[in-house]
């Protein structure tokens, strides 16, 4: 049993039908109820380590395996001299079933089990939440959401909450919570595969620290999954930190580099009273390692940029030369655009060969159905495109009413998009979803709510725009999923809100050591 982040090297993770074949897989290589016991050891174990002083737990206990997982960790932590009270809660398990082994077990020792109506003591160390596993799939309701209010009602009191695979009332895909009631664990111990909800939208608030415990089964062992059904089901990954170091492994640099073999970025963006914004890309992009950084300001004074001399400017007339002198330089679109960008934003979409995509430019094709074709025109020419909606602009695009909507499924949101638009989509946020037209949907696992401030999502533009200068042949996704990791990387261990600026010198601090 380990925890999972920080994570280094990619991790699959899985919705409710994989997890239920490799469930099953694992359960024939093993005698009856084996796995069973094995994780409500592993849950009594955790509890243990979480609460060493602890002396009273409370177990909120389902019909289903879920609950089981429950009923073996309280037959355990009685066995260590705690006081448990279980409250089961639901019909009884299925005869014949591990459900029902556990119920008969956690009867023959004795354990304190309480009907549904019965009131259970409020002061406790530990509740363990066994109420919901893999198949929730609709709001709680009746007796399954008085026990979720009550184990509310005991965290709030003071009491740690250990959720068993998944929070009940999570969907175990999405991440997104079911119904007005959710747990609100400070640990989720998962068994057997990770499950793609707890790690992207209001998952990681909900499941809190993750841990995982493969049950003595290596997933390896039973057989490739991968072919799944084409959709929103479709396995996922999950990425971290391990994709800068393979960034830097490629990428490292010769004793002769210059700026010149390091290649050039343009950001168009900066309309008066939001040059902020283009500042910030522009000096990602140079922080990243671009050899050259140019600004295309709509209204430029020609005033040299606050604190960043290095940066240029590029002159509008340049977009009315031959797309043949400014092609292959990596065009950085939307930090503070405005509409004013919108001439130039067509000029770019129909001649550079690499594009990002960031707030208003994403806002202008998502009102204007010229640049949505010119877009999608890209992917012909073999010339690929970056988008880094957050889920307002994600909507925009997508034609919904709202962020909400967008949250509701990020997964098929980004992949919806990459879709639409024949491009490589980063859709921010908790668990930013990384999404590419035939490729596996990826999730990545740095970063905090240290990024939530202005500014930040330029900065990640602007960090895309650079590493690729670097490396113009990099992959768009890996290259989406390397930029995510590094943006969320620098943002872990910082307590509070981080300003957008002192992100960038964060993430410069990164870059490996010059050899």
């Amino acid at each position: 049993m380990l925890p999972v982040l920080p994570t280094f090297h990619d991790r699959p993770l899985h919705d409710a039908p994989s997890s239920r074949r490799i469930e099953s897989a694992a359960l024939s290589q093993h005698p009856p109820h084996t796995l069973i016991e094995r994780a409500g050891l592993s849950v009594a174990r955790l509890a243990l380590a979480l609460q060493p002083f602890g002396r009273h737990a409370t177990v909120f206990a389902g019909p289903g395996n879920n609950g089981g997982d429950g009923l073996i960790a309280a037959r355990h932590l009685a066995a260590r001299g705690w006081t448990v009270d279980v409250l089961l809660i639901g019909a009884g398990p299925q005869p014949g079933s591990d459900a029902a082994h556990a119920l008969g077990a956690a009867r023959r020792a004795g354990l304190r089990l309480h009907a549904d109506a019965q009131p259970l003591p409020r002061s406790t160390d530990l509740v363990i939440d066994a109420l919901l596993g893999l198949g929730a799939s609709r709001a709680p309701e009746g007796a399954f959401a008085s026990a979720m209010q009550a184990i509310d009602l005991r965290r709030d009191a003071g009491a740690t909450v250990l959720a068993v695979d998944v929070p009940s009332g999570l969907d175990v895909r999405t991440g997104r919570a079911l119904g007005a009631d959710v747990v609100r664990a400070h640990h989720t111990l998962t068994f057997l595969t990770l499950k793609t909800g707890l790690f992207t939208g209001e998952g990681r608030a909900l499941a809190g620290r993750v841990w995982f415990d493969d049950l003595g089964t290596s997933v390896d062992d039973l057989g490739d999954d991968s072919e799944l059904s084409d959709g929103i089901n479709h396995p996922a990954l999950l990425f971290g930190a391990g994709r800068i170091a393979q960034w830097q492994r490629a990428s490292a640099r010769s004793a002769s580099s210059h700026k010149g073999r390091n290649g050039d970025v343009v950001v168009l963006g900066g309309a008066p009273t939001m040059r902020g914004a283009a500042w910030l890309a522009a000096t990602s992009a140079l922080a990243a390692g671009s050899g050259r950084v140019y600004a295309a300001l709509p209204d430029d004074d020609g005033q040299p940029w606050p604190a960043r001399p290095e940066l240029m400017h590029w002159d509008a007339t340049r977009w009315s030369a031959s797309p043949d002198t400014w092609r292959d330089i990596v065009a950085v679109c939307g930090c503070g655009g405005g509409t004013a960008i919108a001439p130039a934003l067509s000029t770019v979409l129909h001649g550079a060969t690499r594009v990002v995509l960031d707030a208003d430019a994403l806002n202008l094709v998502a009102a204007d159905e010229t640049l949505q074709h010119a877009l999608r025109r890209r992917a012909a020419h073999g010339w690929p495109t970056i988008l880094t909606p957050h889920p307002l602009e994600a909507a925009r695009l997508l034609g919904l009413p709202s962020a909400a909507d967008v949250q509701a499924d990020r997964l098929d949101a980004a992949t919806q998009l990459a879709r639409r638009f024949s491009a490589t989509v980063v859709l921010k946020g908790s668990g930013s979803v990384v999404a590419t037209p035939e490729r596996r949907l990826s999730v990545n696992s740095t970063g905090s709510s240290a990024l939530a401030t202005a500014g930040t999502g330029d900065v990640l533009a602007g960090w895309i725009g650079g590493l690729w200068a670097q490396s113009p042949g990099i992959a768009p996704h890996d290259l989406a999923c390397t930029a995510a990791a590094w943006h969320g990387a620098a943002a872990e261990g910082h307590a509070g809100p981080l300003l957008a600026a002192d992100l960038i010198d964060a993430m410069a601090a990164l870059h490996a050591p010059s050899a």
